[in-house]
């Protein structure tokens, strides 16, 4: 099926694939709410403090969670002066000081996060604890910002900032931020041409870095290249981030590549992964209730999410899976998940690929929410509106006609959940197809285009039309 088949398909086709009923279809039209049982219910007991489950890194020893803290998705609340939303300093380190206290150790970062803000606050919770309660990563993040960056002193810049921010005079995990964007050209002119990644080996040797790796997004050629550079002895890997995850394993959409190819070249290599986007973009946290139901028929007590956790952490090259933790009850679900991890068994490899295939069918968005796009020159908040689609997709309010049962409801969920969840002025009626964001996009999605599509259909529930 290609892609604009998979826009296309009807709800009514969507369910017929699927093979359910009406009953199943409309217990699923209701409650399109992103902040309401996005996670499938959670698991049931005490979050444990003393079973985490560990990875030792090969090269330097390090043992470190199976759960990693990803620092992109902090929390917020309104600032002092009515202008945009602050970092909630009080809450990051609540979550900080409880995933330490039950066995998490590594946190990951980057300078673009939560508008800049993301190290600053990370490093303000973590200094608060012994430095050898933790292991810090961040980036070398110049693939979308001012082209000074690039250069030498600009780069240094940016990683002596990064220190700063943290409040470190070493950084443990330290990446190539996003090889891929931009292709080989961008490879070369970020870390090569001008000197940047000798400068970076010369730092691990002072031990001012002491792992040394990079987190891959889109171009294949970029990471092969990556890779035939340590076969070639001119450079060491120390690890690799990569997006893993049941429908990523084998069906890799835009410019991404298998997760199964790739964390098969890094094992040739012993090289460990990182894995980000084991939940891609919240989407393997909530799906109908169909899917929902097939799982939770063979682990009752766990959540939806689990699933895809353990699936990620099945994988012995895995040394830690990312989640972007912005709520307690996500970071205790995922420590019950790892805490410890209980394998994937074969039946349920192949009931997840099973799954993945009828995702695949769904006409949603791949947003990952990974905010590359952002900020819009025109204020729209992107990730904003992919969610609110995807997750009304998700939940059945996205009918195929205005005779379809249960339409007037179906239409008021999505319609007042969108103006809920995304203000007015930053909705998809405001893109002008500038298509400055098409190029940020990992998952290679034609965004303008995506807008225009949702634009069109929000009219058309407006207006009562028959489409």
């Amino acid at each position: 099926m290609n892609e604009k088949d998979k826009i296309e398909i009807g709800r009514r086709d969507f369910l017929k694939v699927l093979g359910i009923g009406a009953a199943v279809s409309t217990a699923a039209f209701y409650g399109c709410d992103p902040k309401t049982q996005s996670r499938g219910g959670t698991n049931i007991g005490d979050v444990p403090t003393d079973k985490m489950t560990y990875r030792v890194n090969p090269h330097t020893k390090d043992k470190v969670s199976l759960l990693g803290y990803g620092c992109m998705r902090w929390p917020m609340k309104p600032s002092e002066n009515g202008g945009e939303e602050v970092i909630d300093q009080d809450a990051v380190n609540d979550l900080v000081d409880y995933a330490i206290a039950h066995g998490v150790n590594y946190f990951d970062t980057a300078p673009p996060y939560v508008r800049g803000l993301s190290e600053a606050a990370t490093g303000i919770a973590l200094k608060r604890h012994p430095r050898d309660k933790f292991f810090i990563a961040t980036k070398l993040s110049t693939h979308r910002e001012d082209p000074q960056l690039r250069t030498f002193e600009g780069s240094k810049a940016l990683y002596r900032k990064s220190m700063e921010n943290l409040q470190v005079d070493y950084i443990d995990y330290y990446l190539l931020h996003a090889i891929g964007l931009g292709g080989m050209k961008a490879v070369m002119e970020r870390f090569y041409d001008n000197g940047m990644l000798d400068f970076l080996i010369k730092e691990r040797e002072a031990g001012r870095i002491r792992n040394l790796g990079w987190s891959f997004h889109g171009d294949i050629e970029t990471f092969d290249f990556l890779l035939s550079q340590q076969d070639e002895g001119k450079v060491r890997w120390d690890f690799a981030q990569i997006q893993l995850n049941y429908v990523d394993w084998l069906h890799a959409s835009g410019w991404n590549t298998n997760a199964e190819y790739l964390l098969g070249e890094l094992e040739k290599r012993n090289i460990p992964a990182v894995v980000m986007e084991p939940l891609l973009g919240g989407r393997l946290a909530s799906m109908n209730n169909y899917l929902m139901g097939r799982l939770k028929q063979q682990r009752p007590d766990e959540s939806i999410a689990s699933w895809a956790f353990r699936f990620a952490g099945s994988f012995p090259n895995v040394l830690t899976v990312l989640s972007g933790m912005t709520y307690m009850e996500h970071l205790q679900d995922n420590i019950r998940t790892y805490a410890p991890l209980d394998p994937c068994t074969k039946e349920e490899f192949e009931l997840l690929e099973d799954t993945a295939q009828i995702i695949l069918k769904y006409p949603s968005v791949p947003c990952t929410a990974c905010q590359y796009c952002m900020p819009c020159p025109y204020g729209i908040d992107i990730p904003g509106v992919f969610a609110h689609y995807n997750k009304c997709i998700n939940e059945g309010n996205v009918p195929a006609s205005s005779k379809d049962k249960n339409y007037r409801k179906a239409r008021r969920a999505f319609l007042v959940g969108y103006d809920r969840d995304v203000p007015r002025l930053r909705q998809a009626s405001h893109c002008i197809d500038c298509n400055q964001c098409v190029q940020h996009c990992p998952q290679s999605i034609e965004i303008p285009q995506q807008m225009q599509r949702i634009d069109q259909f929000v009219e058309q529930l407006k207006q009562n039309l028959v489409f």
